[in-house]
Protein backbone atom coordinates (compact mmCIF):
# COMPACT_ATOMS: atom_id res chain seq x y z
CA UNK A 1 0.00 0.00 0.00
CA UNK A 2 1.08 3.46 -0.95
CA UNK A 3 2.65 5.45 2.20
CA UNK A 4 0.64 8.44 0.79
CA UNK A 5 -2.55 9.24 1.72
CA UNK A 6 -4.82 6.31 0.21
CA UNK A 7 -8.31 5.58 1.34
CA UNK A 8 -9.95 2.89 0.94
CA UNK A 9 -13.41 3.12 0.43
CA UNK A 10 -14.45 -0.27 -0.30
CA UNK A 11 -12.58 -3.44 0.27
CA UNK A 12 -13.22 -6.68 -1.10
CA UNK A 13 -12.04 -10.13 0.82
CA UNK A 14 -8.36 -10.87 0.35
CA UNK A 15 -7.81 -12.61 -2.95
CA UNK A 16 -5.06 -14.67 -4.26
CA UNK A 17 -2.61 -13.16 -5.82
CA UNK A 18 -0.16 -15.90 -6.83
CA UNK A 19 -3.33 -17.51 -8.83
CA UNK A 20 -4.71 -14.37 -10.25
CA UNK A 21 -3.32 -10.99 -11.19
CA UNK A 22 -4.24 -8.11 -10.58
CA UNK A 23 -5.49 -4.69 -12.36
CA UNK A 24 -5.66 -1.25 -10.72
CA UNK A 25 -7.43 0.93 -12.65
CA UNK A 26 -6.45 4.53 -12.43
CA UNK A 27 -8.95 7.22 -13.03
CA UNK A 28 -7.55 11.38 -12.56
CA UNK A 29 -9.50 14.06 -12.04
CA UNK A 30 -9.86 17.40 -11.51
CA UNK A 31 -13.05 19.15 -10.47
CA UNK A 32 -15.15 17.32 -13.17
CA UNK A 33 -17.86 15.58 -10.65
CA UNK A 34 -20.38 14.64 -13.23
CA UNK A 35 -18.09 13.05 -15.79
CA UNK A 36 -16.09 11.15 -12.69
CA UNK A 37 -19.66 9.81 -11.86
CA UNK A 38 -20.37 8.17 -15.43
CA UNK A 39 -16.74 6.88 -15.48
CA UNK A 40 -16.81 5.24 -12.21
CA UNK A 41 -20.43 3.87 -12.77
CA UNK A 42 -19.43 2.08 -15.86
CA UNK A 43 -15.93 0.65 -14.22
CA UNK A 44 -18.06 -0.67 -11.13
CA UNK A 45 -19.95 -2.67 -14.18
CA UNK A 46 -16.75 -4.68 -15.73
CA UNK A 47 -16.22 -8.11 -16.24
CA UNK A 48 -13.87 -9.59 -14.06
CA UNK A 49 -12.63 -13.80 -14.20
CA UNK A 50 -9.37 -15.05 -13.90
CA UNK A 51 -7.98 -11.87 -12.60
CA UNK A 52 -9.15 -9.06 -9.65
CA UNK A 53 -9.68 -5.69 -9.91
CA UNK A 54 -9.68 -2.58 -8.00
CA UNK A 55 -10.18 1.13 -8.79
CA UNK A 56 -7.73 4.21 -7.32
CA UNK A 57 -9.16 7.97 -8.03
CA UNK A 58 -6.37 10.34 -7.85
CA UNK A 59 -7.74 13.46 -7.17
CA UNK A 60 -5.81 16.31 -8.76
CA UNK A 61 -7.88 19.49 -6.57
CA UNK A 62 -6.24 20.16 -3.09
CA UNK A 63 -10.10 20.84 -1.86
CA UNK A 64 -11.01 17.23 -2.44
CA UNK A 65 -13.55 17.73 -4.49
CA UNK A 66 -14.19 14.24 -6.08
CA UNK A 67 -13.95 12.92 -2.91
CA UNK A 68 -18.22 13.10 -2.27
CA UNK A 69 -18.56 11.31 -6.02
CA UNK A 70 -16.47 8.51 -4.75
CA UNK A 71 -18.06 8.07 -1.84
CA UNK A 72 -21.45 7.71 -3.81
CA UNK A 73 -20.65 5.21 -5.79
CA UNK A 74 -18.85 2.90 -3.07
CA UNK A 75 -22.02 1.39 -2.14
CA UNK A 76 -22.96 0.27 -6.12
CA UNK A 77 -19.44 -0.90 -6.82
CA UNK A 78 -18.45 -4.40 -7.14
CA UNK A 79 -15.54 -3.36 -7.62
CA UNK A 80 -12.90 -1.87 -4.30
CA UNK A 81 -12.06 1.97 -4.52
CA UNK A 82 -9.28 3.82 -3.41
CA UNK A 83 -9.09 7.29 -3.29
CA UNK A 84 -6.10 9.53 -2.87
CA UNK A 85 -5.22 13.33 -3.87
CA UNK A 86 -2.36 14.77 -5.46
CA UNK A 87 -2.11 18.29 -3.75
CA UNK A 88 -0.20 20.54 -6.74
CA UNK A 89 -2.01 20.62 -9.59
CA UNK A 90 -0.30 18.50 -12.49
CA UNK A 91 -1.03 15.76 -14.88
CA UNK A 92 2.48 14.45 -14.36
CA UNK A 93 2.15 14.57 -10.77
CA UNK A 94 -1.11 12.95 -10.58
CA UNK A 95 0.17 10.27 -12.72
CA UNK A 96 2.68 9.51 -10.56
CA UNK A 97 0.65 9.36 -7.58
CA UNK A 98 -1.32 7.02 -9.23
CA UNK A 99 1.31 4.70 -10.17
CA UNK A 100 3.33 5.20 -6.53
CA UNK A 101 -0.15 4.27 -4.78
CA UNK A 102 -1.34 1.41 -6.68
CA UNK A 103 -0.80 -1.70 -5.72
CA UNK A 104 -1.86 -3.82 -9.08
CA UNK A 105 0.53 -6.33 -11.41
CA UNK A 106 -0.97 -4.34 -14.11
CA UNK A 107 -1.97 -0.47 -13.87
CA UNK A 108 -4.74 0.54 -16.50
CA UNK A 109 -5.03 4.40 -16.89
CA UNK A 110 -8.59 5.72 -18.17
CA UNK A 111 -9.64 9.50 -18.31
CA UNK A 112 -12.50 10.71 -16.28
CA UNK A 113 -14.61 11.86 -19.13
CA UNK A 114 -14.14 8.42 -20.19
CA UNK A 115 -16.40 5.60 -20.19
CA UNK A 116 -15.42 1.99 -20.66
CA UNK A 117 -16.72 -1.16 -22.23
CA UNK A 118 -17.74 -4.08 -19.92
CA UNK A 119 -15.36 -5.99 -21.14
CA UNK A 120 -12.65 -3.37 -21.49
CA UNK A 121 -10.34 -4.30 -18.87
CA UNK A 122 -10.29 -7.91 -19.39
CA UNK A 123 -9.85 -7.43 -23.50
CA UNK A 124 -6.63 -5.24 -22.40
CA UNK A 125 -5.19 -7.98 -19.76
CA UNK A 126 -5.71 -11.03 -22.00
CA UNK A 127 -4.44 -9.43 -24.67
CA UNK A 128 -1.38 -7.76 -22.99
CA UNK A 129 -0.35 -11.22 -21.45
CA UNK A 130 -0.86 -12.93 -24.48
CA UNK A 131 0.93 -10.34 -26.99
CA UNK A 132 4.03 -10.72 -24.67
CA UNK A 133 4.28 -6.62 -24.85
CA UNK A 134 4.91 -4.35 -22.24
CA UNK A 135 1.37 -2.56 -22.63
CA UNK A 136 -1.41 -2.14 -24.30
CA UNK A 137 -3.44 0.76 -26.09
CA UNK A 138 -7.47 0.99 -27.54
CA UNK A 139 -9.63 3.44 -29.64
CA UNK A 140 -11.01 5.80 -27.51
CA UNK A 141 -14.51 6.82 -29.27
CA UNK A 142 -16.25 10.39 -29.07
CA UNK A 143 -19.23 10.14 -27.58
CA UNK A 144 -21.60 14.12 -28.07
CA UNK A 145 -23.71 15.79 -26.03
CA UNK A 146 -26.68 16.83 -28.42
CA UNK A 147 -26.20 16.71 -32.09
CA UNK A 148 -23.32 18.18 -32.59
CA UNK A 149 -22.52 20.51 -35.91
CA UNK A 150 -22.26 18.34 -39.12
CA UNK A 151 -18.80 19.98 -40.07
CA UNK A 152 -17.27 18.68 -36.77
CA UNK A 153 -18.08 15.17 -37.92
CA UNK A 154 -17.03 15.40 -41.53
CA UNK A 155 -13.62 16.70 -40.07
CA UNK A 156 -12.46 14.13 -38.45
CA UNK A 157 -11.24 16.56 -35.50
CA UNK A 158 -12.84 14.37 -32.76
CA UNK A 159 -11.53 10.86 -34.52
CA UNK A 160 -8.59 9.18 -33.72
CA UNK A 161 -6.62 6.42 -35.77
CA UNK A 162 -6.69 2.71 -34.83
CA UNK A 163 -5.15 -0.63 -35.95
CA UNK A 164 -6.01 -3.76 -36.31
CA UNK A 165 -5.72 -5.79 -32.96
CA UNK A 166 -2.04 -6.93 -32.25
CA UNK A 167 -0.30 -4.07 -34.43
CA UNK A 168 2.85 -2.66 -32.48
CA UNK A 169 3.09 0.84 -31.96
CA UNK A 170 6.00 2.49 -32.90
CA UNK A 171 5.27 6.04 -32.54
CA UNK A 172 3.86 8.68 -29.62
CA UNK A 173 1.84 10.40 -32.48
CA UNK A 174 -0.43 7.08 -31.65
CA UNK A 175 -0.25 6.56 -28.24
CA UNK A 176 -2.17 7.93 -25.35
CA UNK A 177 -2.84 7.09 -21.83
CA UNK A 178 -6.75 7.93 -22.09
CA UNK A 179 -6.70 3.68 -22.92
CA UNK A 180 -3.77 1.88 -21.80
CA UNK A 181 -2.99 -0.80 -19.59
CA UNK A 182 0.85 -2.17 -18.79
CA UNK A 183 2.74 -4.41 -16.47
CA UNK A 184 4.10 -2.72 -13.46
CA UNK A 185 7.53 -3.51 -14.58
CA UNK A 186 7.58 -1.08 -17.22
CA UNK A 187 7.39 1.84 -14.72
CA UNK A 188 9.86 -0.28 -11.77
CA UNK A 189 12.17 1.61 -10.33
CA UNK A 190 11.46 4.99 -11.90
CA UNK A 191 10.96 7.59 -9.62
CA UNK A 192 9.04 9.82 -11.82
CA UNK A 193 7.93 7.91 -14.85
CA UNK A 194 5.91 10.85 -16.18
CA UNK A 195 8.20 14.23 -16.44
CA UNK A 196 6.51 17.25 -14.30
CA UNK A 197 7.43 19.46 -16.97
CA UNK A 198 4.47 18.49 -18.91
CA UNK A 199 2.77 19.37 -15.62
CA UNK A 200 0.32 22.08 -16.66
CA UNK A 201 0.32 21.33 -20.46
CA UNK A 202 -0.35 18.24 -21.00
CA UNK A 203 2.25 15.95 -23.63
CA UNK A 204 3.33 13.81 -20.13
CA UNK A 205 1.84 10.72 -22.24
CA UNK A 206 3.56 11.24 -25.36
CA UNK A 207 7.05 11.91 -23.49
CA UNK A 208 6.75 8.95 -21.21
CA UNK A 209 5.89 6.87 -24.46
CA UNK A 210 8.64 8.31 -26.44
CA UNK A 211 11.35 7.30 -23.97
CA UNK A 212 10.01 4.10 -23.15
CA UNK A 213 10.47 3.42 -27.39
CA UNK A 214 13.53 4.10 -27.19
CA UNK A 215 14.28 2.39 -24.18
CA UNK A 216 12.84 -0.88 -26.78
CA UNK A 217 9.64 -1.23 -24.75
CA UNK A 218 7.07 -2.57 -26.77
CA UNK A 219 3.30 -1.58 -26.92
CA UNK A 220 0.58 -3.17 -29.02
CA UNK A 221 -2.87 -1.61 -30.21
CA UNK A 222 -6.78 -3.82 -29.31
CA UNK A 223 -9.02 -2.32 -31.24
CA UNK A 224 -11.88 -4.60 -29.18
CA UNK A 225 -10.93 -2.38 -25.68
CA UNK A 226 -13.25 0.31 -26.71
CA UNK A 227 -13.83 3.25 -24.58
CA UNK A 228 -15.90 6.45 -25.35
CA UNK A 229 -15.34 9.76 -24.27
CA UNK A 230 -17.73 12.30 -23.53
CA UNK A 231 -17.38 15.65 -25.94
CA UNK A 232 -20.01 18.04 -23.97
CA UNK A 233 -21.14 21.21 -26.37
CA UNK A 234 -18.00 23.55 -25.04
CA UNK A 235 -15.76 21.23 -26.73
CA UNK A 236 -17.76 21.06 -30.25
CA UNK A 237 -16.03 24.42 -31.05
CA UNK A 238 -13.68 25.35 -33.69
CA UNK A 239 -12.33 28.00 -30.76
CA UNK A 240 -11.78 24.95 -28.84
CA UNK A 241 -9.88 22.79 -31.62
CA UNK A 242 -7.68 25.70 -32.11
CA UNK A 243 -6.43 26.51 -28.37
CA UNK A 244 -5.86 23.15 -28.68
CA UNK A 245 -3.99 22.78 -31.80
CA UNK A 246 -1.79 25.37 -29.84
CA UNK A 247 -0.84 23.26 -26.82
CA UNK A 248 0.16 20.55 -29.28
CA UNK A 249 2.59 23.02 -31.24
CA UNK A 250 4.20 24.27 -28.32
CA UNK A 251 5.03 20.92 -26.70
CA UNK A 252 5.86 19.76 -30.23
CA UNK A 253 8.65 23.08 -30.09
CA UNK A 254 10.12 21.02 -27.51
CA UNK A 255 11.20 18.30 -29.10
CA UNK A 256 13.03 20.16 -32.61
CA UNK A 257 15.83 22.56 -33.28
CA UNK A 258 14.91 25.70 -35.04
CA UNK A 259 16.96 24.08 -37.55
CA UNK A 260 15.55 21.06 -38.56
CA UNK A 261 13.59 19.30 -41.30
CA UNK A 262 10.89 19.68 -38.77
CA UNK A 263 10.92 23.46 -39.54
CA UNK A 264 10.90 22.99 -43.11
CA UNK A 265 8.35 20.88 -42.48
CA UNK A 266 6.10 23.25 -40.68
CA UNK A 267 6.91 26.31 -43.43
CA UNK A 268 5.70 24.25 -45.90
CA UNK A 269 2.74 23.30 -44.25
CA UNK A 270 1.76 26.80 -43.22
CA UNK A 271 2.22 28.50 -46.98
CA UNK A 272 -0.03 25.32 -48.39
CA UNK A 273 -2.99 25.76 -45.36
CA UNK A 274 -3.00 29.59 -45.88
CA UNK A 275 -2.89 29.57 -49.77
CA UNK A 276 -6.08 26.87 -49.82
CA UNK A 277 -8.26 27.90 -46.65
CA UNK A 278 -9.70 31.31 -48.50
CA UNK A 279 -11.87 28.41 -50.72
CA UNK A 280 -12.09 26.08 -48.54
CA UNK A 281 -13.75 28.50 -46.35
CA UNK A 282 -16.38 29.03 -48.90
CA UNK A 283 -16.83 25.86 -50.38
CA UNK A 284 -15.70 22.66 -48.06
CA UNK A 285 -15.84 24.32 -44.27
CA UNK A 286 -14.39 21.06 -42.74
CA UNK A 287 -11.59 20.81 -44.55
CA UNK A 288 -11.58 24.41 -43.52
CA UNK A 289 -11.53 23.88 -40.40
CA UNK A 290 -9.06 21.22 -40.18
CA UNK A 291 -6.72 22.75 -41.64
CA UNK A 292 -6.99 25.87 -39.71
CA UNK A 293 -5.82 23.74 -36.88
CA UNK A 294 -2.88 22.55 -38.19
CA UNK A 295 -2.07 25.28 -38.96
CA UNK A 296 -2.32 26.59 -35.89
CA UNK A 297 -0.23 23.84 -34.57
CA UNK A 298 2.44 24.35 -36.59
CA UNK A 299 2.51 28.39 -36.13
CA UNK A 300 2.62 27.96 -32.29
CA UNK A 301 5.45 25.27 -32.61
CA UNK A 302 7.71 27.73 -35.06
CA UNK A 303 6.45 30.60 -32.77
CA UNK A 304 7.75 28.95 -29.81
CA UNK A 305 11.30 27.57 -31.22
CA UNK A 306 11.93 31.46 -31.59
CA UNK A 307 10.94 31.77 -27.99
CA UNK A 308 7.33 33.49 -28.27
CA UNK A 309 5.57 30.66 -26.68
CA UNK A 310 1.98 31.83 -26.86
CA UNK A 311 0.54 28.66 -24.07
CA UNK A 312 1.93 27.97 -21.40
CA UNK A 313 -0.37 25.63 -19.55
CA UNK A 314 -3.51 23.58 -20.51
CA UNK A 315 -6.59 25.85 -19.39
CA UNK A 316 -9.34 23.87 -20.75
Amino acid sequence: MCADAVTPLLLPAVSDRSHAPHVSICVLTYKRPAMLARCLGALSLQVVEGFTCSILVVDNDADESAKLVVQEWVGQSKVRIEYAVEPVQSISLARNRAVRCSDGDYIAFIDDDEVAEPEWVATLLTNCRSLGVHGVLGPVLAQFEGSPPPWLIESGLCRRADFPTGTLLTSSRYMRTGNFLFSRDLVTGAHLPFNPKFGLSGGEDADFFERMLHLGRKFAWVNEARVHEWVPAERQTLGYHLRRGVIRGVMEADKHALLSAGTAKSLAAIAVYVAAMPFLVIFRFPLFARCVVSCCDHAAKLLAQCGIRLARKRTF
